[in-house]
């Protein structure tokens, strides 16, 4: 069974939330997009037994894309069976899917948000109100559109780092 961060094992399975669990609904330790995902995470276990031993942290959802932090060391496990479990995740949740490492340094969170696209530099602006704000500049391969929303991505980055990115295209 997919090991989640904030809500009890029973929970999870019965759907049926304990006061503790509760709470951590209504205080936004926990979302319903959190619930949904470690639900379909559980599901898609009996098929995909490497998804037993994902440490599941949250989920995020953001203009038609997903992403699923997970425990360090986890993605490897995700991304097995040829991508089999991502290609699952996203047909069932209609949503283009990211798997994020939780607790790794900026530069790799961002490699794996940006993905496949390559980063070129990654430099911290400060701005006059005391805030910085992270440039990352992407290759960007001839004239084809990106194939993820950028937008979507720097959300998602807001939403789980609370780091506010600009994202900028070099050749």
């Amino acid at each position: 069974m997919p090991k989640m961060a904030n809500i009890c094992d029973f929970c999870l399975k019965s759907g049926i939330l304990c006061p503790k669990c509760q709470a951590k609904l209504k205080s936004g330790k926990v979302t319903d997009v959190d619930l949904k995902i470690g639900r379909l995470l559980m599901s898609l276990e009996s098929t995909y037994p490497p998804l037993q031993e994902v440490y599941f942290h949250k989920a995020v959802e953001e203009n038609n894309v997903l992403a699923v932090v997970v425990g360090h060391g986890d993605i490897a496990r995700l991304l097995s069976y040829g991508g089999k479990i991502i290609r699952a995740l996203g047909e069932k949740t209609g949503k283009r899917v990211r798997v994020l490492e939780y607790g790794v340094d900026d530069r790799k969170f961002l490699e794996d948000l940006f993905a496949p696209l390559s980063i070129i530099t990654i430099n911290t602006i400060w701005l006059p109100d005391g805030t910085t704000e992270t440039r990352v500049i992407l290759r960007k391969r001839g004239n084809r559109p990106p194939p993820i929303n950028t937008e979507a991505l720097k959300e998602i980055a807001k939403k789980v780092r609370g780091t506010t990115i600009r994202v900028e295209f070099a050749r």
